[in-house]
Formats: C-alpha cells, structure tokens, sequence
C-alpha cells in the first residue's frame, strides 16, 4: 500500500507541476496581449483626436460633394453630346475617295539653300 501512496504523490506532484507550468505559459501571453492592446488602445485615442479636428469641416465637405453629384447628370449629358458629335461614322464603300495630298501643300527642298541656290530670287 505504501508503494500505491508513494506513486499517487508522484502523479499529484506532476499534475500540479504541469499545471503550474500551462499557467505561467499562459500568463506571458497575457501580458504579451494586455500590451499590445494598450499600444492599439493609445492608437485608437490618436485616431480619435485627430478626427476631432476633421469633424467641423465635415459639414462643408458633404455640402460640396452633393453639389458635386448633383451636377453629374449634366456633365454626363454634356460629355455624351461631345462624344456623339466625335463618333467615327465610315464612309460608304461605293465612294470613290481622291488622292492623298500632303497637309502642307508642294513640298519645297531645302537641300538647294544648303549649296547656295536659291530659285526663288
């Protein structure tokens, strides 16, 4: 019997050991957690005074963006009537389409003024 006592304090010794040691692992990361939310709590406080300093100006923004939106449908109205005055439309097959001409007119050479020729005068 003495053998079954000495083992049963044995076990409770380990159960109490490995407890013991779960709870000294779980309360480092605990405090490892607590911090980081302190420093996400003082974050939050930032966040918070700089909105403060937002929020009277706030008011003006949304006056300026409704103006803004309700001014789009017209500015869509207008870019469409741009657009469809801008739309490509291809000629018929059956038209018959003139020479090219260069944009400037006859060419002139500069290549006589480079000799010292000048037709011109």
């Amino acid at each position: 019997m003495t053998t079954l006592v000495v083992l049963s304090v044995i076990l409770i010794a380990l159960l109490i050991a490995g407890l013991a040691i779960y709870l000294f692992i779980v309360g480092s990361q605990l405090t490892r957690v607590a911090t980081l939310l302190e420093e996400c709590g003082q974050i939050v406080w930032k966040i918070k005074r700089d909105a403060d300093a937002i929020e009277p100006g706030l008011q003006s923004i949304n006056n300026t963006g409704g103006v803004v939106a309700g001014a789009l449908p017209l500015l869509y109205g207008m870019a469409e009537g741009i657009v469809t005055g801008a739309t490509y439309e291809p000629e018929p097959e059956d038209h018959e389409r003139p020479p090219a001409l260069p944009a400037m007119g006859r060419r002139r050479s500069r290549l006589h003024e480079g000799v010292g020729y000048f037709p011109e005068g």
